[in-house]
């Protein structure tokens, strides 16, 4: 035990040396505010372990960003709602629904993103991407789904997370190109061969955007019954 609370000082250390002053401190607020939403659910330590696993998890390959701090302060707020969820130390709520893609940059988002907007308050709806990198969501799949009204200016590529995976009732994955999913044992899986859409001329991406929209609704009809 005393060897891991060492190492992970000296993680924390090295990343704080690569930062600047600025975000150095919003670091430290996020990380106080983390724990006193969730230091009476989870050890504070596992707090620690899932944000500073949050913030190396959304970090690009050219180092530390301003958007960093507060993609991993969501990131690892969705890990340790879904770690509650699954540990029944929550309420479960309403249905989680998670879809996976390969990048979570284009299929995933939409799909999150219409199911989302149709189901309201009555499913918890994410979406993430195998290949664990962060992205900006592909430019005509933002320009396709703001074409019927959603808009995904605030939307961002997550990773796959054990925890985010393990809360989940439903998980939709994107056809072969997301890679091997272990789905959780108990939860349904719904596969959609897609074609992917990321690069794709406008015309194209329209016609995915319509494929997995009309899936949605059907997926949705079957989640939720309407009542009466």
């Amino acid at each position: 035990m005393l060897a891991a609370r060492l190492a992970l000082t000296d993680h924390r250390a090295g990343m704080a040396a690569e930062l600047d002053p600025q975000t150095q401190l919003r670091l430290k607020t996020t990380r106080e505010s983390i724990h006193a939403e969730f230091g009476s659910i989870h050890p504070h330590d596992r707090i620690d372990a899932v944000l500073d696993d949050s913030i190396d998890q959304v970090r690009s390959d050219a180092g530390f960003d301003d958007y960093v701090p507060a993609l991993a302060e969501r990131l690892c707020r969705d890990r340790l709602k879904a770690a509650a969820r699954s540990a029944g130390l929550v309420e479960r709520g309403v249905p989680e629904v998670l879809f996976v893609a390969l990048n979570d940059t284009g299929r995933g988002q939409m799909g999150a993103a219409m199911l989302r907007s149709l189901a309201g308050d009555r499913l918890n709806v994410h979406s993430a991407g195998t290949a664990g990198r962060r992205a900006p969501v592909d430019p005509g799949v933002a320009e396709a789904m703001s074409e019927i009204g959603l808009g995904l200016d605030d939307a961002y590529s997550k990773p796959l997370t054990p925890e985010v995976l393990a809360a989940a009732d439903v998980v939709v994955t994107m056809g072969r190109s997301t890679g091997v999913v272990e789905i959780p044992a108990g939860t349904r899986h719904v596969d959609w061969r897609i074609g992917d859409p990321s690069g794709a001329p406008i015309d194209e991406v329209r016609h995915v955007r319509d494929d997995i929209r009309a899936r949605i609704e059907l997926l949705l009809r079957d989640l939720v019954p309407e009542e009466g």
